[in-house]
């Protein structure tokens, strides 16, 4: 029998707009879900009364709205008007937001039902979702495991089947790194391709909002009412089919791909692609070689990049509005970027922000021959809950290098980039890679992502999607 959660995120809004299914069947069903699995630690809040009656609001009206009727969560780092927004931090434990955020008001005005808030990491700066605040966010595969992060929540939330899809944020790897621990598809659009989230919100220019879905075709779908997103407007009719949906749909035609293990912290951190992150990427290569694309040694060699990024991750910190209260109540790892962050000289800043501009440069320099450039996803298999605590800040950081060497590089490029599972390893635990592309190459990505999910074939789901 064919369960809601088993439906696609396409065939669920397609369903919705022939009046086959009613929004207030969606919400129910996940919000039992949610309800019954708890313990994954996915969500931060449950918002169960506001969504059922804007589901049933929604199914007495007109079908508008690219996501008109289907169940979606915030980000805790996402406010929204009357509902708790913790920021995954002790130091934001009560507050309660009087407006929302821009993002909010525009998923509602793409006509979404809110179900509450996606776990993160504190601030959303780590990429591991095991805050103080609340119980940490599981891989449903493996509950011993951490589910990565920032987007931990979010990505749990899909993997298992607690939401169709959900949106996510990527400033270091956030969306990709979640997605790529826990099985599913991760997109990180490139640098200005969002109205909302597009990664001009900051000097920086590291974080970005995007997909997170079951398949590339599901991704494209969210990206296409993404990138339509406009707070208070509602479409006057249903969409048709978007242009990224669409290339999800199509064949990718032959591409130049470049392959590489090469990891921009490889001479600074001790780097090692475990033999499950070797398998999928040969995997992959060969699949891609197989369907006639021209696979070849991207044969590149960064440098440079550990120093500027410490300053911009530092410096992403220090503009967190923490009083001397609020610093006895965050994390050490908090603690120490805001204040390492606070320490930056406006040189020092101009400095790192200038060598991210040359990064970027040099990086889109070097991929230019290629259409797509695959890497691993991750260097390692998920880790333990708990593997992060008790560690100096500085040690911290390393091992999130040493587990996700391949993610951060790509926001201060400022490319598209999407993880999406490929093998599985002994224990049956999906094994991902990343597609990177040229500036605007969404389509690109999604459309080959589709390739190569069609060459793998149907993945299992975790124990907790039939339970």
């Amino acid at each position: 029998m064919t369960r809601l959660h088993d439906l696609s995120l396409a065939a669920q809004i397609e369903a919705v707009r022939a009046v086959e299914l009613s929004p207030v069947d969606l919400t129910t069903h996940y919000l039992e879900r949610i309800r019954r699995f708890a313990d994954l630690g996915a969500f931060a809040e449950v918002t169960p009364d506001a969504a059922r009656r804007r589901s049933a609001l929604l199914a007495a009206a007109p079908t508008r709205g690219p996501l008109w009727g289907i169940p979606l969560a915030d980000k805790d780092l996402v406010a929204r008007a009357g509902v708790p927004t913790r920021y995954g931090s002790r130091a934001r434990a009560h507050l309660v937001p009087a407006a929302s955020d821009p993002l909010a008001l525009a998923l509602d005005a793409a006509g979404a039902v809110n179900l509450g808030k996606t776990s993160t990491s504190e601030f959303g700066l780590t990429g591991f979702t095991e805050p103080l605040i609340h119980a940490p966010a599981r891989d449903p595969w493996r509950l011993s495991a951490g589910a990565g992060g920032s987007s931990g929540g979010a990505a749990v939330a899909v993997a298992a089947g607690l939401l169709p899809a959900a949106v996510g944020s990527d400033g270091g790897g956030s969306i990709r790194i979640p997605s790529a621990t826990v099985g599913v598809v991760g997109l990180k659009p490139s640098r200005g391709r969002l109205p909302i989230g597009s990664g001009f919100d900051s000097p920086d220019g590291l974080s970005v909002t995007g997909p997170i879905a079951r398949s590339a075709e599901d991704a494209g779908l969210l990206l296409d009412a993404l990138v339509g997103l406009a707070p208070f407007a509602y479409a006057t009719e249903a969409p048709g089919v978007g242009p990224f949906v669409d290339a999800a749909r199509r064949s990718p035609g032959t591409l130049r791909i470049g392959v590489t293990t090469v990891s921009p912290w490889d001479d600074d951190e001790d780097i090692v692609l475990d033999p499950d992150a070797r398998t999928a990427f040969e995997t992959a290569t060969a699949w891609l070689a197989d369907a006639g694309h021209d696979v070849t040694d991207a044969d590149w060699h960064p440098f440079g990049y550990a120093s500027l990024f410490h300053v911009l991750w530092r410096a992403s910190a220090a503009r967190i509005p923490l009083s001397d209260d609020d610093m006895t109540l965050v994390e050490p790892l908090t603690a120490w970027l805001v204040q390492e962050g606070r320490r930056l000289s406006a040189l020092d800043l101009l400095g790192g922000l200038a060598s991210a501009r040359a990064f970027e440069r040099r990086t889109i320099a070097d991929f230019a021959a290629f259409d797509v450039v695959l890497t691993p996803a991750l260097a390692q298999a998920p880790q333990p809950v708990g593997s992060y605590a008790g560690h100096s800040p500085e040690r911290t950081f390393a091992m999130q290098v040493e587990y996700a060497p391949y993610s951060s590089f790509v926001n201060v490029a400022g490319l598209p980039a999407l993880t999406l599972p490929v093998t599985t390893d002994a224990s049956g635990h999906p094994v991902s890679v990343q597609l990177i592309g040229r500036p605007g190459g969404e389509a690109t990505l999604l459309s080959l992502a589709a390739q190569l999910e069609d060459r793998r074939g149907p993945l299992p789901h975790p124990p907790v999607w039939d339970a």
